[in-house]
């Protein structure tokens, strides 16, 4: 099984594209910007370097959440030591060959994908986030903001990655 690293890279611009709509001020930006103690004025626009590191950090993050909400990728990280698994002749091969025949689209859609995201979110991202948050001593209201974002994001980003990948 091989990662597709085109529908990676699409799933990558999910943070970006979210992070323009959720933090505009007329949706949650103006609460983040008072949660922050950031005004218009000491506001300065991001250099436009950021948004490719953004972009960067986010293909790595996709890279990693295909094996989360790809099921498939369990069988064959089983087998990847076993001498013979690249050589279409041996048995392994056949084997992993019959196996993606019959369970290759199981649990393969934007759903189930959106679900494991949605998980990855609630139980990695938002325990990290908070925990970090509550020694910078950050509000509830900050912690939501910033982890629902990321929530949101890695939830599509899942649902991108397992329904086409």
């Amino acid at each position: 099984m091989e990662f597709n690293f085109l529908i990676i890279a699409l799933a990558a611009l999910v943070p970006l594209v979210i992070g323009f709509i959720w933090y505009n001020p007329k949706v949650f930006g103006a609460l983040w910007m008072k949660e922050c103690n950031f005004t218009l004025e000491t506001m300065t626009p991001p250099n436009p370097v950021i948004y490719l590191y953004c972009y960067l950090l986010s293909f790595l993050l996709a890279f990693i959440l295909s094996p989360f909400v790809i099921h498939q990728f369990g069988f064959f990280s089983i087998l990847m030591n076993e001498p013979g698994l690249q050589d279409s002749s041996s048995a392994i091969a056949m084997y992993a060959a019959d196996f993606m025949e019959r369970f290759g689209n199981n649990f393969r859609t934007f759903k189930h994908g959106a679900l494991h995201g949605t998980m990855v979110g609630l139980f990695i991202v938002l325990p990290v986030f908070a925990t970090n948050a509550m020694f910078e001593k950050r509000t509830t209201k900050y912690v939501l903001i910033n982890s629902g974002y990321w929530i949101v994001s890695i939830a599509l980003m899942g649902g991108i990655i397992c329904q086409f990948a």
